[in-house]
C-alpha cells in the first residue's frame, strides 16, 4: 500500500503554537503510512522550517503578492499535480481559501483547521458569502477548541455540524532537576519562596501589564513570591516601566527570549496567561504536562483546559483584582498535589501529542 502524501500549508514556520502543531504532527506522525511535506505562503520560513528542513522534511515557499494574489493559486495547484499529494491540510483562514481554490477539481482531499481568532473578532459579507461555497469543496473542518469552533460559526457563516474539535497535542515537557536548581540559585530564590511564571511573547494581545498589576497585589500577603517573564517583543519597556511604577522590581525577572524554555517553566509553582484573546496556548499545554496549576483568563479555549478549582482557575478577562483572588486561592493552598494531578491528569486524557496525532491521521486515512 502507497504512503499517503500530506501537504501542509501555513503561512511560515516560525517559533508559534500554530506552528508547534504542525511540526508535532510531522515529528510524531506514523512514517510507514504517511510522507508529509510543508508549504509556506510567506517568506522567511522561519526556524521551525530550518530545523525540519535539516531533518529531511520538504518545505516549499512562495511569498503572496499584496491583495488577493491569484498567481499563488496557480502555483500551489501545480505543485499538488507535481507532487502528487493526497491531502492538503490548510492551517488557518487565509492558507485555507487559496489551499482549497488551488485544489478544485484535483484528486487532493482538503482539510482547513482554525487555529484562533483575532481581539476583537470581525468578519464580513464576503466572507459570510463566499464561505459556504467554500466548505462545499473543503472535505472536513476542525477548530483547536469549542470556543473557536463557535466563532466560525458566528462570524465565518461555517455551519455547525461541519466543524470538528480536535484539541492541540503536545509531547510531555522534558527538563533537568539539576537546571531547575542552578537557576534557582543563579536568580537567589530561596528555598520557601513561590515562583509565578508566564512564557510568551511579550504583546498587548496576551496583556502581561494586567498579570504584573495582579502581581503587585498578590504581593501585600505574598512578599516571597516571584514573577518571571520569559519573552520578549515589543511590550517589554512597557512592562518594565510598569514594574518599577509600582515598585516591584526585586521580585519580577525578565528573561528576554529563551529558545528552550522547559527549565523555566518547571521551576514555576504556577503558570499565568492573562491573554485578551487565545486559541489554544501550547506553553499552558506544557505547563500541565509538567503538573502546574495555572490562572488564565477566560479569553478562547482557556476555560476549557483549566476547570476551576480543579486544575486552576479561570479568571474573568482583563480583571486584575481577579487574577489576583485566583492566584491567592493557590497560594493559600500549602499542599498544591491535589491541583497538581488534576492539572497532569486533564494534560494526558486531552492534550497529549499521542490523542491529536491519532484524530489527524485517522482523518487522513478516511479522506
Amino acid at each position: 500500500m502507497s504512503k499517503i502524501k500530506v501537504m501542509h500549508l501555513t503561512y511560515d514556520m516560525r517559533i508559534g503554537g500554530t506552528e508547534m502543531v504542525i511540526k508535532n504532527i510531522i515529528e510524531s506522525c506514523d512514517t510507514e503510512k504517511f510522507v508529509m511535506s510543508i508549504f509556506c505562503i510567506e517568506k522567511p520560513i522561519g526556524p521551525w522550517g530550518l530545523d525540519l528542513q535539516s531533518s529531511g522534511i520538504q518545505i516549499s515557499a512562495k511569498s503572496r503578492k499584496p491583495g488577493f494574489d491569484t498567481s499563488l493559486i496557480t502555483f500551489i495547484r501545480k505543485h499538488l499535480k507535481q507532487n502528487n499529494i493526497d491531502v492538503i491540510h490548510c492551517h488557518q483562514y487565509t492558507p485555507w481559501v487559496y489551499g482549497v481554490l488551488a485544489a478544485f477539481g484535483l484528486k487532493t482531499k482538503v482539510i482547513f483547521t482554525e487555529h484562533g481568532r483575532f481581539y476583537p473578532d470581525s468578519s464580513s459579507w464576503k466572507r459570510k458569502l463566499v464561505n459556504p461555497w467554500l466548505c462545499k469543496i473543503t472535505d472536513h473542518i476542525t477548530s483547536i477548541s469549542k470556543a473557536t469552533k463557535q466563532a466560525l460559526i458566528d462570524f465565518e457563516n461555517i455551519p455547525k455540524d461541519q466543524i470538528q474539535v480536535i484539541y492541540n497535542g503536545i509531547k510531555p515537557l522534558a527538563y533537568s532537576e539539576n537546571e531547575v536548581t542552578l537557576l534557582k540559585q543563579k536568580f537567589k530564590i530561596s528555598e520557601n519562596a513561590k515562583i509565578l511564571g508566564t512564557v510568551a511573547r511579550l504583546d498587548p494581545i496576551k496583556n502581561q501589564c494586567m498579570m504584573v498589576e495582579a502581581f503587585s497585589i498578590v504581593l501585600r500577603k505574598f512578599p516571597s513570591t516571584y514573577l518571571f517573564i520569559v519573552g520578549d517583543g515589543d511590550e517589554r519597556q512597557k512592562l518594565e516601566n510598569l514594574v518599577d511604577t509600582l515598585q516591584i522590581r526585586k521580585n519580577v525577572i525578565f528573561t528576554g527570549y529563551i529558545f528552550k524554555p522547559a527549565n523555566y517553566i518547571a521551576m514555576m509553582d504556577i503558570f499565568l496567561l492573562s491573554s485578551l484573546s487565545e486559541g489554544t496556548s501550547m506553553t499552558l499545554l506544557e505547563a500541565m504536562s509538567l503538573g502546574k496549576p495555572s490562572v488564565v483568563t477566560d479569553a478562547g479555549g482557556n476555560s476549557e483546559i483549566i476547570i476551576n478549582r480543579l486544575n486552576g482557575f479561570t479568571t474573568e478577562n482583563d480583571n486584575s483584582a481577579a487574577f489576583a483572588d485566583a492566584i491567592e486561592a493557590i497560594l493559600n493552598k500549602h499542599d498544591l498535589n491535589e491541583f497538581q494531578h488534576e492539572a497532569y491528569r486533564i494534560f494526558n486524557s486531552y492534550f497529549s501529542i499521542d490523542l491529536c496525532l491519532g484524530h489527524y491521521s485517522k482523518l487522513y486515512e478516511n479522506l
